[in-house]
């Protein structure tokens, strides 16, 4: 059996629109005052690497979490090369998983990425669909 999943998107005036999800949050898309918006809200465009991010990230958290690995801090930097065509898309994602500590796991951290990037993620997936993915595991001990 498949899952839906359903969003409502409001205009709310000039460029603006508000997005809710099924867990009762909403959040504002706008566009930038040189564009013509009111630049009070995310991007379409990076709102789809924040999702990116957001997604494999969750995964390796709650793999972290799972193999009770020592971080301090974890983060994830998500550089994408827009076309210059339109409609414009990113067609290469450059995707680096930054751990900081002085106890990492490297092997254990890696096996962790490993499995959001090959098993886990959806979003993943769908960026595989049209985008070259580079993926960068990145140690920073203290």
């Amino acid at each position: 059996m498949s899952t839906t999943n359903h969003i409502t998107t409001k205009w709310l005036g000039n460029m603006a629109f508000e997005s809710n999800n099924p867990s009762g949050n909403n959040l504002t898309i706008d566009i930038a005052k040189e564009d013509g918006g009111d630049g009070q809200g995310y991007r379409p465009k990076a709102l789809m690497l924040a999702g990116l991010a957001g997604c494999s990230g969750l995964d390796v958290a709650s793999l972290m979490k799972k193999m009770k690995l020592d971080v301090d801090e974890f983060t994830i930097e998500t550089i994408a090369n827009l076309t210059d065509e339109h409609p414009k898309y990113y067609d290469a994602v450059t995707i680096e998983y930054h751990f900081h500590g002085s106890n990492l796991d490297e092997k254990k951290l890696q096996r962790a990425v490993d499995l959001s990037v090959e098993k886990y993620c959806g979003v993943m997936e769908m960026f595989r669909r049209f985008a070259t993915l580079d993926i960068k595991t990145i140690f920073h001990h203290a």
